[in-house]
């Protein structure tokens, strides 16, 4: 490494860490690799000429200033609002600027409520937050208006059915929404008691959703967003984890396919630590820094395979590109393990829903079921 850029001691001892699995210098090495795939105008593509969707840009956003990154941080989220369309939805595909592909998506519409209350935890700048309040709203509000009878958020406009993965991180972005709309005294008692249905949805109608069974996202999302945790969330996991979790390499993006990817892989890993599994966050972590350079960036992913019986490459890196969301998530998860095991930024509890607005009451509900009350940790209390 050139002595330039090296991160300062002063810098360095304010970023998180793993023992043992990633140092704050290695942090720092990645924010900046993400950093420079960023466009002039703040957007942060999948990958250098590839398009951006508002979702993983927002997380891109959360792990530079995770990483010491501010001003390149703040430079991805003054871009959101431009990309904004009057109904409060943001298009899909975005490529250099243009449009790509129009559809309105809820999931990538809701989530900069996460990212806005993030930055409040990290920064405690409360001018950053009344600036992006306009566009938290009305992008929740669109969301809102999206929702079907039995709870579920429909995931486009154009396109019938609601997504679990997708359901179940609104879940997250609408208790983000109601943290923010009560730090600005501005309540959206609308949101809460959609949160109510969309949280019953994930937790007790999960068939009702659209089948994406084969992908691990749908295996854990309700998990990560943090509708279903406890002994349901450690049932859950454990459901699914030898169809799933390839050890030492990290986890399956689809069971039907040898291809470990390092996003999942992180994602699963604050899953974990939101259910308490430290072990096993610890180690899956571990488990996919084979996908990192020496500068910092991420391989997407690992195909991997008996070369003798293969009709396609193995033990490959594939795609053969080094991603920003991945990066993203691994920067996100050290952030959540560093609390218990090396060093977090007040930021470190957003997966595990600690800084986030309680979780919504079951009331209201159209799927015909009995309204339900719902404790603090999340999980219906039936008589």
């Amino acid at each position: 490494m050139r002595p330039e850029d090296r991160v300062a001691d002063a810098e360095l001892a304010r970023l998180p860490y793993v023992d043992g699995v990633l140092s704050a210098q290695q942090v720092a090495d990645t924010a900046r690799a993400i950093a420079a795939m960023q466009e002039p105008c703040g957007s942060v593509p999948w990958t250098t000429g590839e398009h951006t969707d508002i979702w993983n840009h927002v997380e891109a956003a959360m792990a530079l200033l995770v990483g010491g990154e501010v001003e390149a941080a703040e430079r991805a989220y003054a871009w959101v609002p431009t990309m904004q369309r009057a109904d409060g939805s943001w298009p899909m595909k975005i490529v250099g600027g243009e449009v790509e592909d129009p559809r309105g998506e809820v999931n990538m519409s809701a989530y900069l409520a996460v990212g806005i209350w993030h930055h409040w935890l990290v920064r405690r700048d409360l001018a950053f937050v009344q600036r992006f309040w306009p566009s938290v709203r009305a992008g929740l509000d669109w969301v809102v208006g999206q929702q079907l009878a039995f709870g579920g958020i429909n995931w486009t406009p154009e396109e019938e059915g609601a997504l679990l993965a997708g359901s179940s991180s609104i879940y997250q972005s609408l208790r983000a929404g109601v943290a923010l709309a009560d730090l600005l005294d501005d309540p959206q008692p609308e949101w809460e008691l959609a949160g109510g249905r969309l949280g019953h949805a994930v937790r007790r109608h999960r068939d009702l959703f659209l089948d994406k069974s084969t992908y691990s996202m749908d295996w854990y999302y309700p998990v990560l967003g943090g509708a279903v945790r406890g002994d349901e969330g450690l049932a859950l996991v454990d459901s699914r984890w030898d169809d799933f979790v390839r050890p030492g390499l990290g986890i399956l993006c689809v069971d039907t396919n040898p291809w470990v990817t390092g996003a999942e892989t992180c994602e699963l890993v604050m899953a974990l630590d939101s259910l308490g599994e430290g072990r096993r966050a610890l180690g899956l972590l571990a488990d996919m820094q084979h996908l990192r350079t020496e500068d910092g960036r991420y391989w997407t992913g690992w195909v991997y395979g008996d070369e003798a019986t293969a009709t396609e490459p193995v033990n490959v890196n594939w795609p053969p590109e080094w991603t920003t969301y991945t990066a993203a998530a691994v920067l996100l998860a050290v952030d959540a393990l560093g609390e218990t095991h090396g060093h977090a930024t007040p930021g470190s509890g957003i997966m595990r829903g600690t800084s986030l607005a309680p979780h919504f009451s079951e009331i209201g509900l159209e799927c015909g079921c009995v309204d339900e009350p719902v404790s603090a940790d999340g999980f219906s209390r039936r008589a």
